[in-house]
């Protein structure tokens, strides 16, 4: 789409659709999904079965190759997410809704809890499968990967990335 400072990396009928909050200022800069150092994305979908190698940020376009896509919630790149408004988000929240219906992701994978709670106006939802669908799309809540995000470390994320890569063969 224009006026994206990082393009969605999707095709229809995916199995997995990655949502991430929003760019990181390095992301936005680089053009790449999760191009911050220590963002644990890229080990987590490989330990976790997704892609069978560890991809680099520069080859995110491989991800449609393993019936993977990525996109974020917000467009615009910040330092940290605690920066983004909840009317971004909720905005935000919209649009996904309007890009899974149009694309069909057989999961959409939100990767944060705050994020998710806030655009998508669920205070109690929790980590992993949520009870709404998102434009058609079964809905997975998961930690966000970034470094900076310390409450959830690789262990978790690649356990919780195993149920989603799980879901998406199953359906």
């Amino acid at each position: 789409m224009p006026g994206k400072p990082l393009r969605d990396v999707i095709a229809p009928g995916l199995d997995v659709l990655f949502c991430g909050i929003n760019p990181s200022l390095v992301s936005a800069e680089r053009g790449h999904h999760f191009a911050r150092p220590g963002n644990r994305f890229w080990p987590a979908i490989h330990r976790a079965g997704l892609t069978p190698r560890l991809l680099k940020p520069e080859e995110d376009e491989q991800l449609l190759d393993h019936g993977l896509g990525v996109t974020n919630v917000v467009d615009r790149p910040t330092r940290t997410a605690a920066e983004l408004s909840t009317a971004e988000l909720r905005a935000g929240a919209v649009a996904l809704g309007d890009l899974a219906a149009r694309y069909r992701p057989r999961v959409l994978a939100v990767l944060g809890i705050t994020a998710y709670r806030l655009g998508f106006d669920r205070p109690r939802a929790g980590i992993g499968l949520q009870p709404e669908r998102v434009g058609g799309a079964a809905t997975w809540v998961v930690p966000n990967p970034s470094g900076l995000n310390a409450h959830h470390q690789l262990p978790d994320l690649v356990r919780l990335y195993g149920q989603l890569r799980d879901a998406a063969h199953a359906g």
